[in-house]
């Protein structure tokens, strides 16, 4: 029988504090979350090793430290609102519910979709709202957004979500090459002008609607 809530403390203690993730909310918010309960059923036993972990229907959670990596980069506010591009079954949105005051969590499987509600619903997340949509599109109808997160890598970061960034706001993605790996990369938008900087090497599983997109690229 697996102990959750140990395995819980040691992803914070051997995988997070170790690569500098210091923010004490987001430390918290790890420490917090259930991420067994995010996973595929039969995956709970490997829900907190260093790597992507499947949540059905081709879909995954990305490694932990990858995502705390990100969601740090993000430098979240209690008054923000955050667009959560490819929730799955809301493990990442769980995350930046303890961050901001709204998250938007996108997803178009509606299998998945169902998950991530019920996930919010059991574990009273009421900052959190799932709607159903192509990924690549974003949600405009409750943008602008302080912060986008998306849940996987893609090929290129579109420019409909570029769009749907506030002034000030931030976007984190993981940017794939033709090998396969990928870096991190953070976009921001301030007085009207787009910027981007790589932050780290990331390999994590693609996140699917991005292929053919080519949108906004430096």
């Amino acid at each position: 029988m697996v102990d959750f809530n140990q395995a819980r403390q040691n992803m914070v203690d051997c995988q997070l504090r170790p690569n500098k993730i210091v923010n004490d909310g987001l430390v918290n918010a790890f420490l917090t979350v259930p991420r067994e309960r995010f996973v595929e059923k039969g995956r709970e036993p490997i829900a907190y090793t260093d790597k992507d972990v499947s949540a059905g229907l081709g879909r995954h959670l990305i490694a932990p430290m990858a995502l705390a990596q990100l969601i740090q980069s993000l430098k979240a506010l209690p008054h923000e609102v955050a667009l959560d591009v490819g929730c799955a079954t809301g493990y990442s949105s769980a995350i930046l519910a303890h961050l901001v005051m709204t998250v938007v969590a996108l997803e178009y499987e509606n299998e998945l979709a169902l998950r991530a509600n019920d996930n919010f619903t059991n574990l009273a997340v009421d900052n959190a709202v799932v709607v159903e949509g192509k990924l690549s599109e974003g949600y405009a109808t409750q943008g602008p957004y302080d912060i986008i997160c998306v849940g996987g890598s893609i090929s290129a970061i579109p420019s409909r979500l570029i769009e749907q960034l506030s002034e000030g706001g931030r976007l984190g993605a993981i940017i794939e090459n033709d090998s396969g790996s990928g870096k991190a990369v953070l976009v921001t938008k301030k007085g009207g002008t787009v910027s981007e900087r790589v932050l780290f090497d990331a390999t994590v599983c693609s996140l699917p609607g991005f292929e053919v997109e080519k949108g906004f690229v430096f």
